[in-house]
């Protein structure tokens, strides 16, 4: 299963796809993103993780252009508890250590403790983390 999402120019801003082979959901984060933007995307991989049944989120966030700032307080403290309740327990966030997008994931991966977050700018270092997980419940 593969959603696109549109922001107000028409321009995809989020791929969310259920990887079933590998047991979690893979979002491709795009763009200048919104807070708007981080809400709708960010409760839709939620509850494509639910409905598949899968506990694992590869979130690659290397073609985000600037910061994200403006949503990390709801982020780390509203959505992170209710993805935690919805079965998200390990998080590969992949980012670009070039970008302000880079600055904000770190802030993100030291104050959300939900669930486990481990980040990479490697995206088959990041498969692997997450497989020693998908592989256990297979």
């Amino acid at each position: 299963m593969k959603q696109e999402f549109r922001n107000a120019f028409g321009k995809v801003f989020l791929t969310v796809t259920v990887d079933k082979e590998n047991r979690w959901v893979h979002t491709n984060w795009n763009g200048y993103l919104t807070e708007e933007n981080i809400r709708v995307g960010a409760l839709a991989y939620t509850e494509a993780v639910k409905e598949a049944g899968v506990n694992c989120v590869l979130n690659d966030t290397r073609q985000i252009i600037g910061s994200w700032d403006h949503s990390l307080d709801w982020v780390v403290n509203q959505w992170g508890p209710q993805a935690a309740r919805a079965g998200i327990k390990h998080f590969a966030l992949i980012t670009n250590p070039a970008s302000f997008a880079e600055v904000t994931a770190t802030s993100f991966y030291s104050n959300l403790k939900a669930f486990e977050v481990k980040i990479f700018d490697d995206k088959a270092e990041a498969e692997a983390w997450l497989r020693q997980f998908t592989l256990a419940g297979k």
